[in-house]
């Protein structure tokens, strides 16, 4: 059954992002490891539309904020107020209060607000002066962003930057894909065919399935190699943490399981590093003197560590 909703999720985003297969398929896998996600690219490629149709994809509470150089970090949490006619201070929640977060721009706000997220982002709750107050479950967070050097933008800290489980490129839509973008968006506005095809509780027991896929010891060897490869590389300066190594893992697993599989193979885990791994890279100045990005780093990481070969099926190995 949980196969049959993945793919009413696809069909479903599919009716509006035409020809992105991959970052579809990778935006659920995301979806699924219950991790947040960063959509990066120029201005009018889809980001706030992928991220607008998830949302409508699933029958769950959205909030929305548009990140501004003047926002501030109780416009994202909320604030406490006081009421004159109980005569107490009472909680305002902010939009954060929800099961999906759009956080339009988030690279056009101040570092101040944009770390107003870090907490609620990494530990599901928000600390409003010395109170603790709990996020809904699930709480996920599709961020979008201008590339950095784009008008009225800053980089995101790298402490942010690593709460996110992956950070993914759009891209310009092929001849084909464009062509029937202008044909269909003149006559009606697609996300208006969007439904909820499935709701929080259901999404919560596919992490629950995705969490429980199976990963042979020398799948976590062969993780464990890949981030010893960024640490070590002459032209990385920090490279993957063990908290990335984590998010691999878990990326790797929730692959398979959109895959159709209960394990993973190190297949999987080439699949989904890139994405996991290059924004949370801090190349050395060395690699930016040669104009090398953390992608090319990455892809030769890649291809100088061996792969292990695992042959398994369903009935077992």
């Amino acid at each position: 059954m949980e196969n049959n909703v993945l793919q009413q999720l696809k069909e479903n985003i599919a009716k509006v992002m035409i020809g992105n297969e991959r970052t579809i398929e990778l935006v659920l896998t995301c979806l699924v490891a219950k991790g947040h996600i960063l959509l990066e690219d120029v201005p009018g490629t889809g980001k706030t539309v992928m991220a607008k149709s998830l949302a409508k994809s699933v029958e769950a509470e959205f909030g929305r904020i548009q990140f501004t150089p003047d926002l501030l970090p109780s416009d994202v949490t909320g604030l406490n107020y006081f009421d004159a006619k109980s005569g107490e201070f009472v909680f305002s929640k902010g939009p954060a209060f929800c099961n999906i977060l759009l956080a339009d721009e988030i690279n056009r706000a101040s570092p101040k607000t944009q770390s107003a997220l870090l907490e609620a982002m990494e530990e599901g709750h928000v600390s409003i002066d010395g109170k603790t107050h709990p996020l809904p479950d699930p709480f996920i967070v599709l961020a979008t962003q201008n590339p950095a050097g784009s008008a009225g933008t800053q980089m995101l800290p790298n402490s942010q930057l690593d709460r996110f489980l992956v950070k993914l490129t759009m891209g310009y839509p092929d001849f084909k894909s464009q062509v029937s973008i202008l044909e269909e968006r003149h006559t009606e506005n697609p996300l208006d065919r969007v439904h909820p095809v499935v709701g929080a509780e259901e999404l919560n027991a596919l992490k629950q399935r995705a969490a429980a896929v199976e990963m042979k010891t020398s799948v976590y060897e062969y993780v464990t190699r890949l981030a010893e490869a960024t640490r070590v590389h002459p032209l990385v300066q920090l490279g993957l943490s063990p908290r990335g190594a984590l998010a691999v893992c878990r990326m790797a697993k929730a692959y398979a399981y959109v895959q159709g599989r209960d394990y993973a193979m190190p297949e999987d885990v080439a699949a989904i590093f890139p994405d996991v791994c290059c924004h949370r890279l801090m190349l050395s100045t060395k690699a930016r003197m040669m104009e090398r990005s953390a992608e090319q780093i990455v892809d030769e990481i890649l291809k100088n560590v061996e792969m292990p070969v695992i042959r398994k099926s369903r009935e077992g190995v």
